[in-house]
């Protein structure tokens, strides 16, 4: 067995980290007994400006990256039969708005110093809130709920979003992360020096994990 420090730079609105995560965990399960994944999420802002009240998915995604109605609809269709595939269910009707993610960062770096082991839990919830269920993953009380859910404290969930934790540090790792030259997620990190770039089918991620893993027993 070898154990691997994976970093895993997302953000929780980047539906392709969506894919990338339950791609990768997939391709973990395929190395049981060879492969030992201690997973850190890391912080990525795809628009750190997105005002409160957050913005119209559809409106954003056409202004931003220069699409058609026709080529959104494209896009979703790759995008939901994707995690279809890997179990995962993307509901694009449920989800109008896109929201700031500042403070679900902050509370994924939270969970990551007071349960390191709720911290993957915390991600998958707050993936499936925005895609699958529409929530609004900026709003305090949605995220105290869905921390409550995988089994962290809501109390000090709140508090820590209210009281504005942890904001440093999120800004500082979002800071090391593009300093090292990363500008689209998801970016896998694997033992700090290796880089796995997109939401990659499973096999990828097997095969580029095994590679490694030998490389470093």
């Amino acid at each position: 067995m070898t154990k691997l420090r994976i970093d895993f730079v997302s953000d929780v609105v980047c539906p392709w980290c969506a894919v990338g995560l339950a791609s990768l965990e997939q391709a973990l399960r395929q190395l049981q007994g060879e492969v030992e994944a201690e997973i850190h999420f890391q912080p990525f802002e795809l628009d750190p400006n997105m005002p409160a009240g957050g913005m119209d998915v559809a409106g954003n995604l056409k202004r931003k990256y220069g699409m058609s109605d026709a080529q959104l609809a494209e896009n979703q269709a790759r995008i939901r039969d994707r995690g279809a595939e890997l179990g995962f269910s993307f509901d694009f009707n449920a989800r109008s708005r896109t929201w700031n993610t500042f403070d679900a960062h902050r509370l994924l770096h939270w969970a990551a110093a007071e349960a390191p082991e709720r911290q993957l839990p915390l991600k998958r919830a707050l993936l499936v809130a925005n895609f699958s269920e529409g929530r609004d993953i900026s709003d305090h009380a949605v995220l105290a709920e869905v921390a409550a859910g995988v089994g962290l404290d809501a109390q000090r969930a709140s508090a820590v979003l209210a009281g504005g934790e942890f904001a440093d540090a999120v800004r500082d790792a979002e800071k090391f992360f593009q300093g090292l030259g990363i500008s689209s997620v998801p970016a896998v990190i694997v033992e700090r020096k290796h880089l796995i770039s997109g939401g990659q089918p499973p096999e990828v991620f097997e095969r580029a994990l095994r590679e490694l893993a030998a490389g470093a027993a």
